[in-house]
């Protein structure tokens, strides 16, 4: 770590301030060059985005970066670092006939549109995200919420990972995160809807 070796900060404030647990930044010395490699890469990942837990993580390396590392080894490794410690697995809510969603034929042919609501530091309020020309609105049907889980999946997503992250001074620094976090989601974070490709990965190989 940067901060320890060329900074002279200790290992423990280094690593409260990282995110990272002692036992991980130690454990790193014992490794192999290729294990080392693979830690780091976790390391760095759960320490940029925060809400990945190892699935993300995994898809990310073989389907983003196209390592070829077993997925055994870097599960192994990932737990040695305790980083499975991190996040907390939810208790899911079990339904006795789930409804079936309707399955687009293909890419862009039906979308869903939402808003999500927040605030800035100071306490003024804003929506996301923009206003297009030209669509023809399809509203779900009453009692039916199961008809618009698609954006609803994606606002929990964007809550977790952007907007519960960040607190905003002003509209255009909320803009600017928004544009950067977009590009991440479509074109870095593996989706598991996709079968572990990101959006940019899928729509390319519809094409």
């Amino acid at each position: 770590m940067k901060a320890v070796e060329e900074d002279g900060v200790s290992i423990a404030l280094a690593c409260r301030t990282f995110g990272v647990s002692e036992s991980c930044y130690r454990y790193e010395a014992r490794l192999s060059d290729e294990n080392a490699e693979i830690a780091d890469w976790l390391i760095r990942l759960t320490a940029t985005y925060r809400t990945w837990g190892f699935g993300l993580c995994f898809l990310y390396l073989r389907n983003v970066k196209g390592f070829g590392w077993n997925h055994k080894r870097v599960y192994r490794i990932y737990r040695e670092l305790e980083l499975n410690l991190r996040i907390k697995p939810r208790k899911r809510l079990i339904r006795e006939k789930p409804d079936t969603l309707a399955i687009p034929a293909a890419p862009n042919e039906t979308w869903s549109m939402d808003f999500m609501a927040d605030q800035l530091g100071d306490g003024r309020s804003f929506r996301t995200w923009a206003k297009k020309r030209g669509i023809a609105l399809a509203y779900i049907q009453p009692g039916k919420p199961q008809q618009n889980a698609y954006v609803e999946r994606y606002n929990r997503t964007v809550r977790q990972e952007w907007l519960g992250q960040h607190i905003f001074a002003t509209i255009e620094e909320a803009r600017d995160h928004a544009t950067r976090w977009l590009w991440t989601y479509n074109n870095e974070r593996p989706n598991m809807a996709n079968g572990g490709l990101t959006p940019a990965q899928k729509l390319k190989n519809a094409a």
